[in-house]
């Protein structure tokens, strides 16, 4: 009898296909969040690698341009108040109030310090805002992934259990595909979760350099603006 059982066990289909097609629709169900989880949080990932890429060498190039030695009015200039790059833009705020705060007989309104970091520091949480947006996703993604796999685990052996009372068997072949759709769901909950664990935190702390970045050049910039003024 055992041997019997064993051969049927040995010539079920038991490759992904396989499990997939016999599991339940619930189980199904669970795979097919988990799929999509995996493919959105990996869409993420590529995207802010991209992002993060892209806004490192534009940080870079700026710069280089900024500290040439250029004038800082005719910089502006060129850039323009609504520039396509990050570190452009948090310039362009402080150009802009810095050019507002002059009054028509060419002094400074007062306060005109405090209000172009305010105007930079916008700036900076805008870029911030959007170098982490997607970021959450990811977060939830890796946390919640597990349980939805282990629900999907915990339904598959409650059915395998089901159908060892019907059939009052609980030989191998009984009991194996039922456990394995059931393991299947938990593989796809950690495969999902996985890398969205792992990327979140690289890229959380990726975005935290960058901002770091614009959070330094703001100050420098003050400074420079600030000792304009006191001259």
């Amino acid at each position: 009898m055992e041997a019997e059982a064993l051969a049927l066990a040995h010539g079920g289909d038991f490759s992904l296909w396989g499990l997939y097609a016999r599991a339940t629709i619930t189980v199904k169900i669970v795979m097919w969040m988990l799929i999509i989880a995996s493919f959105w949080g990996w869409s993420i990932i590529i995207q802010k690698i991209i992002i993060y890429r892209r806004a490192r060498v534009e940080a870079e190039s700026f710069d280089e341009r900024f500290w040439s030695g250029e004038p800082l009015d005719e910089l502006f200039e060129v850039i323009g108040p609504e520039p396509p790059g990050q570190s452009e833009r948090v310039f362009a705020a402080g150009m802009t109030e810095w050019r507002r705060s002059h009054r028509n007989d060419g002094g400074m309104i007062a306060g005109a310090t405090a209000r172009i970091d305010r105007s930079m520091d916008v700036a900076i949480v805008k870029e911030s805002e959007s170098l982490q947006s997607g970021l959450s996703v990811l977060a939830t993604i890796g946390s919640t992934a597990p349980f939805i796999g282990l629900f999907g685990t915990v339904w598959g052996i409650m059915n395998s259990f089901i159908e060892i009372a019907e059939q009052q068997n609980t030989s191998i072949a009984v009991v194996a595909p039922g456990i394995a759709e059931a393991l299947l769901a938990t593989a796809l909950g950690l495969l999902a979760a996985i890398p969205a664990v792992i990327f979140y935190n690289k890229l959380s702390a990726d975005s935290d350099r960058i901002v770091a970045g614009y959070e330094a050049f703001a100050d420098e910039f003050s400074t420079i603006l600030s000792r304009q003024l006191d001259s």
